[in-house]
């Protein structure tokens, strides 16, 4: 559905994608992809729709279980490990090479100064085509995927969890470009987001029912443990910030409010509580302060201040409260996802930018870029739009 609702909106004339007249073609194709049934095409196989994989689990330093489901069966495979486990996916991955270093991933700095370039996306949510769409028109990578933005920033600004239906598929392309990225003095920077915490917590309100009725039934492994401490994505996750800073431009999910300031917070605070909040039993956090307030409505994953207000716990912020939150972390701007606007905007005074957009309604992501002190927006032809 996701794909033909791009195809229509980029095949109709449309004025912003409202009053859109719609040419027979379409209906034609509407007619294919809607009532297959009736003119003998076949629909979707449930096999296809319950591929999913891979996932690590580290039995031991030297031992690793790698487990797919594949056509609706789970398989699996114990492998040895040196320094490295190597593995070539064995579903529908098939020429795929994984190479996964047997020590837990590094936590990288969280301040970054003198990049040439910057690339931010947020709010993925499984939605994979459109994901590597716009990295490839933004130019990080190339049409194999392969990692071609040299001494680039990429930064994901959280939420790839939930909602759709190619989850573990980003997270491994993140993965896979984390490390490209490295060898050319770039760097990818994962972000957590709410939805990043609420499936590491066990919440699985949003998540895509591919995974419950699929590899969390064939495995019996809850949902949440598939990203526990001793699976590779989890291990991988519980190395990401909440805050980085990166040419002094802030880049969080939800927002830093002034209630940040007011606790005197620093971003290695934040950060360095984040990787406890998420394992922390529900009684030590029922008794921690700092805790619940990362995990709530004014903290860093679900703040929606610099947008509007929230009755009864915030009023909008001022010029003057973001001129406050951006000498108080020695910044120029914030960089946010988390509450969608109607496209990729800058606001406040070319201070808040705000990357969440509605991909239901323009049928593919927004990317900005930074370059020699200027703002972009880039759209899903990988036209370049100054925003400052």
């Amino acid at each position: 559905m996701r794909i033909l609702k791009t195809f229509i909106l980029r095949n109709s004339r449309c004025n912003g994608g409202r009053n859109c007249s719609i040419s027979p073609l379409i209906i034609i194709v509407l007619i294919f992809m809607l009532f297959p049934q009736t003119i003998g095409l076949c629909q979707e196989s449930n096999s296809e729709y319950y591929h999913d994989g891979p996932y690590i689990f580290w039995e031991t330093d030297t031992s690793a279980t790698v487990f797919y489901l594949c056509d609706e069966e789970l398989k699996k495979e114990s492998i040895p490990v040196s320094e490295t486990l190597r593995f070539v996916g064995f579903c529908s991955d098939t020429s795929s090479d994984y190479v996964i270093a047997a020590d837990s991933p590094q936590i990288q700095p969280d301040i970054f100064d003198d990049v040439s370039k910057i690339m931010a996306i947020s709010d993925i949510h499984g939605e994979y085509d459109l994901f590597e769409d716009i990295l490839i028109k933004g130019g990080a990578i190339d049409n194999e995927l392969n990692w071609i933005w040299g001494d680039g920033h990429l930064v994901i600004v959280g939420d790839v969890f939930d909602r759709g239906a190619m989850v573990t598929e980003c997270l491994w392309l993140i993965y896979r470009l984390e490390s490209e990225a490295r060898k050319f003095g770039g760097a990818v920077h994962y972000i957590l987001g709410n939805h990043e915490m609420m499936v590491l917590r066990g919440d699985n309100r949003y998540v895509h029912e591919k995974y419950l009725e699929g590899i969390v039934k064939k495995s019996r492994i809850k949902h949440e443990d598939l990203y526990s401490p001793d699976m590779e994505l989890g291990r991988w996750l519980r190395s990401k910030h909440l805050v980085v800073i990166i040419n002094d431009i802030v880049f969080v999910h939800g927002g830093l409010s002034r209630f940040v300031i007011d606790r005197g917070l620093t971003t290695q605070q934040i950060n360095d509580k984040i990787r406890i909040v998420i394992d922390q039993s529900s009684a030590r956090l029922a008794f921690d302060d700092f805790s619940r307030f990362l995990l709530g409505s004014k903290g860093p994953l679900w703040y929606r201040g610099y947008h509007y207000e929230m009755e009864g716990k915030y009023s909008m912020e001022t010029s003057e409260d973001i001129d406050k939150i951006l000498v108080y972390f020695n910044a120029d701007a914030i960089v946010v996802g988390h509450t969608e606007a109607d496209s990729l905007m800058a606001h406040f005074n070319n201070r808040i930018f705000s990357i969440d957009i509605p991909m239901d309604e323009l049928g593919s992501l927004e990317a900005l870029f930074w370059e020699n002190g200027v703002f972009y927006r880039i759209d899903y032809r990988g036209n370049k739009k100054r925003l400052k």
